[in-house]
């Protein structure tokens, strides 16, 4: 009797998240992650706010949020796989929200 082989797809290494062995690959330290985590939350506190809000049309505007046009580009230059980059723009974008109702920020 003969057997036939089935045909799979070759899966090189350098696409695997996990190794052969089943353990995960890890790219940064615990450190460095939690560096960036505090790094994104202290960017999405920084807001600019006015003591007395501008209009500029029908748009009324209390403050401009400094930390998040900043943390976008920041982020976008230095975190290498697009997967990480989106978790740290919704962590970024979620905590810029929050802090816009919270009196956090410089008021000029």
């Amino acid at each position: 009797m003969t057997r036939t082989k089935k045909v799979r797809p070759r899966t090189y290494a350098r696409n695997r998240a996990v190794s052969r062995k089943g353990r995960e690959i890890i790219y940064e330290s615990d450190g460095t992650y939690f560096f960036k985590l505090v790094f994104v939350l202290l960017m999405g506190t920084f807001w600019l706010k006015f003591a007395a809000p501008l209009t500029i049309g029908a748009v009324i505007l209390t403050g401009i949020p400094l930390g998040l046009l900043i943390g976008l580009i920041i982020v976008s230059r230095f975190e290498h796989f697009q997967y990480d980059r989106k978790i740290w723009y919704a962590t970024l974008l979620v905590v810029t929200v929050i802090s816009y109702f919270v009196p956090a920020g410089i008021v000029i």
